[in-house]
């Protein structure tokens, strides 16, 4: 995970102090990519723990469509509490885009509209099965017309799959990136969802293009981060994942293998 690295020395040696909506303060760069190749091994982080049931539970609980905390209660992880209202909703995030984007079909006198919905990650997997060289394998959770609803607008907003060779890579494009907290779990999310998908369509997971528009450091992570520079990158894990339909894997068909990692690193969320 030497690129990771790379991209911390370089926000903390060239980035710029610029505000933000916390009022936390940053230090930022605009626009930067790493790539991950995954057939050398699982791109999860050694110089630091990484939960990894957490991310698990919550690519796992986006997958299933779901929009409201309450319901991974058996799998809760507390990362989305501080968004939630009384009631554990977040609004049409992440899983509601994937799963049930909605759209408006007009009938023949167009005049009697009605609500159909979209599932972009099963949309994803035809294309990949049948038109692998289609420039069209996306999936986008930036639907400009639910930003309002939504508690936290997607910061992993868009990616893309790529097949090449018997290969599945994949782009994201991340408008805001938490380089200390939660790029980690990002690479480690979007690796594990190649890996499914890859595994469906009978391909190699491939590479994983991690583009970034903003991507900073809070001030208050900035310690944290000189530690974790000080330590050497270990051999990455490996991940092993039980042969099924990818909406019907669970948490306890997912393993992962041989991870050593340095202790664990306590970064504060802005809120």
């Amino acid at each position: 995970m030497k690129q990771y690295l790379d991209l911390v020395s370089d926000i903390l040696e060239n980035g710029e102090a610029k505000g933000d909506r916390t009022g936390t303060g940053t230090l930022s760069i605009f626009g930067c990519q790493t790539k991950y190749d995954l057939r050398a091994g699982f791109p999860l982080l050694t110089t630091k723990k990484v939960l990894f049931p957490a991310v698990v539970h919550e690519l796992l609980w986006f997958l299933k469509g779901s929009t409201n905390i309450n319901d991974n209660l058996k799998a809760h992880t507390p990362i989305w509490n501080a968004w939630a209202d009384e009631s554990g909703e977040l609004g049409p995030i992440y899983g509601h885009q994937w799963r049930n984007w909605e759209k408006f079909v007009w009938d023949d006198d167009r005049k009697t509209p009605r609500i159909e919905h979209v599932d972009q990650i099963q949309n994803a997997i035809d294309l990949i099965q049948h038109n692998p060289d289609s420039r069209r394998i996306i999936v986008s959770a930036w639907n400009v017309s639910d930003i309002d609803r939504m508690a936290l607008p997607p910061c992993h907003a868009f990616f893309q799959f790529y097949v090449i060779n018997d290969r599945l890579d994949c782009q994201l494009y991340q408008r805001s990136a938490d380089v200390a907290l939660g790029v980690p779990f990002n690479i480690a999310s979007y690796a594990l969802l190649m890996m499914m998908i890859a595994q469906e369509c009978d391909l190699i997971p491939g590479i994983f293009v991690h583009t970034l528009g903003d991507a900073h450091i809070y001030s208050n992570h900035v310690e944290g981060l000189r530690e974790q520079l000080k330590r050497n990158p270990k051999p990455l894990p490996q991940l092993k994942i039980t042969q099924k339909n990818v909406f019907d894997i669970t948490f306890d068909d997912i393993e992962l293998c041989n991870y050593q990692h340095d202790p664990f690193i306590k970064f504060p969320i802005a809120v």
